[in-house]
C-alpha cells in the first residue's frame, strides 16, 4: 500500500503531525515508532503514565534508547535518555511545560525563517494547548488537547521560599505566567501534568483520532533509511521483527528527534559528504549541516546542607520557581536561568543518589539541596557524526559544552551569583553550609572552570541538527517549511530544525508548536 504521508518517529512532534493530518479523512497517514505503541489508554505503563518516577529515563528501560554522548572531555560519555515508545521524550519527560520566549522566534525571524516570527508561531501555541489557569485571547489556548497548568495548589517547601525571597530582595523582578509576553524573572514553571498523569502527546493528540481508518500507527519499527528514487523521497526502509520491509508514501516526514534524524538523513545519503564517503554512502545531496548545530541545555550546581527540621520533601503540586535573567555584558537578554531544588531527584529513580555523592561531599544526599545554573542561550554547539553505515549502530554526537569562552564565563558568573543568593538573609534560617563548590574553587575562575567541566550536567533538550534557513545559509539542512533541500518529498518536523534553541530552557513546548506549525505545509507537499 502507498501511502500520502509517512511519518518516522510518534514521539512529541510526530503524535502531532500523525494526529493532526489524520483529522483530513482525505489523508492517509502510517506513523512509525521504533519502540512500544500502547494504543489502549489502560494498557499505558505506570513508568509512562505517571510524572513522579523517572524508571522510563533508566538505561535498562524499554522505553528508552540508552544512548551515550559525550558532555566534556573531562566527564567522556554519558548515558543520554531518548524517549522510545509512542510519545517519544512527550512520555518519559518531566512535564515541563516553557515555551520559548518571545524573543526566540523573532531571532529565528531575523535569521531569514520569516514564517517562524512570535506573531506568526502564537497561533499555533494557542493550538496546541488549554491553559488550565490562564485564560486570554492572544497567548493561551482554552480548548486545546495539551493541559497546561502551574503547579502550585500543595505547600511551597522551604527551599523555594527562600528561593524566592532571595531573588527578589536581589532586585529581580516577578511574572505570573512564564508563557506569557512578558516571561523574563521569577515566576512558577508551567506544566502538562495533570493529577499526577503524565499528558503526552500520544495521548492528547494521537489518541483522539486512533480510530480513523486513514491512520495507522505501527510500534517495534525501526525505520533504516528514507528511499530516495530520481532525487525524490519515495517511502523508507523499515525493520520489523526481523524481516525488512519498504513503504512507500508521497512525502516522508522524520520526525525522530535531534539525534535520530540526522542519523537518518546521513544513513540515507543527505549530509556532509566527506563522512558519506567514508562509510561508502552515495551521495544524494551533500548538505553539510546536517548533524552540526547541534544545542543543549547545560546545568550547573551549587549544593548546600539544609538545616536540621528543613523537609526537603515535596509535595507533587508544590510550586517550582525559576528566574529568567540577562547575564552582565550578554549581547541577548534573559539568556540565563536559575532554579533550586533537592539533589536527590523528586522523581523517583530505580538508583538512587546517582552522582550524588560527589555533589553532596559527606553528607546525606537526602539532607542536601542546590541552586542549579542553566546557560540559556550558548554560544558554542556540538555536533552528530555517523559511526557506521549500519543503522543499528548509533551515531557518536558530542555537546562540547563549555568549550566557548562566553559560556564558560556566564555559567561562572551565574554559579557565583547563586552563592550571593544562598548567602542573603532569606536562606538564613534554611541553609547549614555550602558543599560545593568550595571556597578556594570559587575564588580562583581556571579552578572554577575545570571544577564545572568536571560536574556539569545536562537537559535533554537536543536541537538544531537540521536546522532551518535561507538558500543564503550554506548549513541550513531544511527551508523554513521543514523540507529538506534537494530532496523533494522529504521533510523534517522536530527540535532538529530549530535554528537555535530556545533561551527558555525548555524546548517541549515548542517542539510541538512545530508539529502543530508544519501540518498544513507537509499536507499540502
Amino acid at each position: 500500500m502507498k501511502y500520502d504521508v509517512v511519518i518516522v518517529g510518534g514521539g512529541a512532534a510526530g503524535s502531532v503531525l500523525a494526529g493532526r493530518l489524520a483529522a483530513d479523512t482525505r489523508t492517509s497517514v502510517l506513523l512509525l515508532e521504533a519502540g512500544p505503541d500502547y494504543a489502549d489508554p489502560a494498557s499505558i505503563p505506570d513508568d509512562i503514565r505517571f510524572g513522579h518516577t523517572r524508571f522510563a529515563e533508566a538505561p535498562d528501560s524499554p522505553h528508552n534508547w540508552a544512548l551515550r554522548g559525550t558532555i566534556t572531555e573531562e566527564q567522556g560519555t554519558i548515558h543520554v535518555a531518548q524517549g522510545k515508545v509512542i510519545g517519544g521524550g512527550s512520555s518519559i519527560n518531566g512535564q515541563a511545560m516553557q515555551r520559548g520566549f518571545p524573543e526566540d522566534f523573532d531571532s529565528w525571524a531575523a535569521l531569514g525563517n520569516d514564517e517562524w516570527s512570535y506573531d506568526k508561531v502564537l497561533p499555533y501555541f494557542r493550538r496546541s494547548e488549554h491553559d488550565l489557569d490562564v485564560q486570554d485571547n492572544y497567548c493561551h489556548g482554552s480548548d486545546g488537547p495539551m493541559p497546561v497548568r502551574r503547579r502550585q495548589t500543595g505547600p511551597v517547601p522551604a527551599i523555594q521560599r527562600a528561593f524566592h525571597a532571595a531573588c527578589v530582595q536581589a532586585g529581580f523582578g516577578t511574572t505570573n505566567d512564564k508563557n506569557g509576553l512578558r516571561p523574563a524573572g521569577l515566576g512558577v514553571t508551567p506544566s502538562n501534568n495533570l493529577d499526577g498523569v503524565r499528558m503526552s502527546t500520544a495521548m492528547t493528540h494521537l489518541g483522539p483520532v486512533r480510530q480513523h481508518l486513514n491512520l495507522t500507527v505501527r510500534g517495534g519499527v525501526f525505520v533504516r533509511k528514507v528511499e530516495i528514487r530520481d532525487g525524490r523521497a519515495v517511502g523508507v526502509e523499515a525493520e520489523s521483527g526481523g524481516k525488512v520491509f519498504h513503504v512507500e508514501a508521497d512525502r516522508v516526514v522524520l520526525s525522530a528527534g535531534a539525534i535520530r534524524s540526522p542519523h537518518l538523513l546521513m544513513l540515507s545519503g543527505i549530509g556532509p559528504e566527506d563522512q558519506l564517503r567514508q562509510f561508502g554512502i552515495p551521495t544524494v545531496p551533500h548538505l553539510p549541516g546536517v548533524g552540526q548545530n547541534l544545542w543543549n541545555h547545560l546545568s550547573a550546581q551549587m549544593t548546600f546542607k539544609v538545616r536540621d527540621g528543613i523537609s526537603l520533601e515535596t509535595h507533587t503540586d508544590a510550586a517550582h520557581f525559576c528566574l529568567h535573567y540577562t547575564a552582565r555584558g550578554s549581547d541577548a537578554v534573559n539568556d540565563m536561568l536559575l532554579r533550586s531544588g533537592p539533589v536527590v531527584d523528586e522523581r523517583q529513580e530505580r538508583i538512587g543518589g546517582v552522582r550524588t555523592k560527589y555533589l553532596s561531599g559527606d553528607v546525606p544526599p537526602e539532607r542536601v539541596a542546590r541552586i542549579s545554573c542553566t546557560l540559556g542561550l550558548p554560544d558554542g554547539s556540538g555536533y552528530v557524526r555517523l559511526e557506521s553505515a549500519d543503522p543499528g549502530v548509533q551515531p557518536s554526537f558530542n555537546y562540547r559544552y563549555l568549550q566557548h569562552p562566553n559560556d564558560i564565563r556566564r555559567v561562572r558568573e551565574g554559579l557565583r551569583l547563586a552563592v550571593s543568593l544562598l548567602e542573603s538573609d532569606a536562606y538564613r534560617d534554611v541553609v547549614d553550609h555550602r558543599i560545593h563548590p568550595t571556597d578556594d574553587i570559587l575564588a580562583d575562575d581556571d579552578a572554577l572552570d575545570l571544577w564545572l567541566r568536571q560536574t556539569v550536567g545536562s537537559a535533554r533538550h537536543v536541537s538544531g541538527t537540521c536546522k532551518m534557513g535561507p538558500d543564503a545559509d550554506p548549513m541550513a539542512v531544511v527551508d523554513q517549511r521543514c523540507r529538506v533541500r534537494g530532496v523533494p518529498g522529504l521533510f523534517v518536523a522536530d527540535a532538529s530544525v530549530m535554528p537555535r534553541i530556545p533561551r527558555s530552557g525548555g524546548a517541549h513546548a515548542t517542539v510541538i508548536m512545530i508539529g502543530e506549525r508544519v501540518v498544513d505545509w507537509i499536507a499540502t507537499g
